[in-house]
């Protein structure tokens, strides 16, 4: 292979236009083969480039669409790319995808390859029509003004009945959730049939609210075949649910836009089930903070985000892991906003929905961390109470109302039994 068919993408003078897509990889090369041509591999495969001279490629094609590896960072394994716009087909992921991310992967001169990061330009994000309802519409559902949303997922994740999940839903919801989900992997299975569970729960939902005085939601999972999942979410829609929840890799991109569009007027809540079998490794892969993009692109309104609360400001360095890994670039707690949030153009927010581990006594924590924009949400910190879902529920709450009241959660706790006794059986993180 011979250096000259990949060294001309290299450009460190070029600065990025406002047309171009600027793309963030971490490259590792392989056995032989020098960092900048390793680059210019990723570069060059990834747009109009290949291993050999071509007599196809005239000037005019390498005059407009050429990107350049304006950044180099041989210590840091990075390089950052700007791809002219012209290279993508408007408003289409999947196209998109299939360059920066489709057979780079598979090239014998790189040992890892990981996509960390895609700037957009804003002509590509109006294509788009983002979160319908955002941080603000949801709050306005959920008539809940401030504070951080809680909600649980139906534990076991399968083998409840249609009757015996609506009741599970239903302690949750008197006992102080504000949003009750189907987990991943629920649909409608012989035992629990998607339409009588829906009927059943939402009702429950209804005599939940008027117990409680409080507005609470249901996110069934409509993941299917398109068709089907559509129909789901119309069914859903007409029986008087707010919301749908999709998992979002498994469906797949295509299929995510097209849903967006046809959908009725839902609040759209990404589980992410799957991500990690890319997204976990450091050296190969994509990264969380690329799929939460994407996300906040297509238009959904919620986002699994996991766990991990980083350093905050003013505090010791280590990472505090209080639950399921988070990618660190999606909510960093120094910043103002996240990028869940970040400033596009008229592109609404998205919820971050911080899961995974999670338990009344590590509530304080990932507030001061995350703040009060995140929906909290707890499987067995809920349903593994020893007195059941309904006092796993209330415990959240006061773990909720203590966090923002600034009192200690075992000083809160001599007076809330129901989380003094979660502390005794999980702890509580300071």
């Amino acid at each position: 292979m011979k250096p000259s068919i990949y060294s001309n993408f290299i450009d460190r003078s070029y600065r990025p236009s406002r047309k171009d897509f600027v793309v963030e990889f971490s490259v590792r090369p392989g056995r032989g083969v020098s960092f900048e041509k390793a680059a210019g591999m990723v570069a060059g495969e990834s747009s109009i480039g290949t291993w050999t001279k071509i007599s196809t490629l005239n000037e005019r094609i390498v005059r407009t669409l050429k990107p350049s590896i304006f950044y180099l960072n041989k210590k840091s394994h990075t390089i950052k790319i700007a791809y002219p716009g012209d290279l993508f087909e408007p408003g289409n992921i999947p196209q998109m995808l299939s360059s920066i991310a489709g057979n780079v992967f598979g090239m014998k001169g790189i040992s890892g390859l990981r996509l960390e990061d895609i700037d957009f330009p804003n002509y590509f994000i109006k294509k788009f029509k983002g979160p319908r309802f955002g941080i603000k519409g949801v709050r306005k559902k959920l008539r809940v003004k401030k504070r951080p949303l809680l909600g649980t997922i139906v534990k076991p994740k399968l083998g409840l009945t249609a009757k015996e999940h609506a009741g599970v839903a239903f302690n949750a919801w008197i006992g102080g959730c504000d949003i009750v989900k189907d987990d991943e992997n629920l649909s409608s299975m012989k035992f629990n049939k998607f339409g009588k569970r829906l009927k059943e729960t939402l009702r429950l939902r209804d005599r939940a609210e008027k117990i409680t005085g409080e507005r609470k939601e249901y996110m069934p999972n409509v993941t299917a075949p398109f068709k089907e999942m559509l129909g789901r979410a119309k069914t859903a829609r007409s029986l008087g649910s707010a919301y749908a929840m999709v998992d979002i890799v498994t469906v797949g991109w295509s299929a995510l836009q097209q849903f967006r569009s046809d959908c009725p007027p839902l609040i759209l809540h990404a589980h992410r089930a799957g991500h990690a079998a890319f997204t976990r490794s450091k050296d190969h892969g994509i990264s969380m903070l690329v799929l939460a993009k994407l996300c906040r692109l297509i238009g959904m309104d919620q986002l699994h985000v996991g766990a991990i609360v980083g350093k905050m400001e003013g505090a010791k360095e280590e990472v505090q892991a209080i639950g399921e890994e988070i990618e660190d670039r999606v909510v960093q707690p120094d910043r103002k906003n996240h990028v869940l949030a970040e400033n596009w153009l008229k592109t609404e927010p998205m919820f971050a929905v911080c899961s995974g581990g999670l338990h009344p006594g590590k509530v304080p924590l990932l507030v001061r961390a995350m703040g009060n924009d995140i929906i909290i949400q707890m499987g067995g910190g809920i349903h593994g109470h020893p007195s059941g879902t309904l006092a796993g529920s209330r415990a959240a709450r006061y773990a909720v109302e203590a966090s923002l009241k600034g009192i200690p959660l075992k000083h809160f706790a001599k007076t809330h039994l129901e989380l003094d006794s979660a502390i005794k059986l999980w702890g509580a993180l300071k």
